[in-house]
């Protein structure tokens, strides 16, 4: 999963950084914003977009639905309207997963060591 989570909370990304932290390219950035109305980033002076912590938790909604589970962008907003919450729990469990397949393959890995 590309996502990751930033190590540093602050409170305000460029869609540089955003788009560092999914992997994809600033214009897709720009593409969700526009099509998804939960993205609504500031603007400073020049025009700039600055992201807050909850645009990179709805980006992520977002990228699980169209990156990971394939949904197409009609099909993601029809899944946020139905249940966002049913999404994020989802997300969550798969989340809470992949951090036990972490630290069992981490534990394997020091068992083997051992040998």
């Amino acid at each position: 999963m590309p996502y990751k989570k930033p190590v540093i909370k602050k409170l305000y990304y460029t869609i540089g950084e955003v788009a560092d932290i999914f992997e994809v390219n600033t214009s897709l950035i720009r593409f969700w914003e526009k099509e998804f109305d939960i993205i609504k980033p500031k603007k400073n002076a020049k025009g700039n977009r600055l992201f807050t912590q909850e645009d990179l938790d709805h980006f992520h909604i977002i990228f699980h639905l169209v990156k990971e589970r394939g949904f197409t962008l009609q099909g993601a907003k029809d899944k946020l309207k139905e249940n966002k919450e049913d999404t994020i729990n989802q997300i969550e469990i798969i989340k809470s997963l992949e951090d036990v397949k972490s630290f069992l393959l981490g534990l394997k890995e020091q068992i083997r060591q051992n040998d």
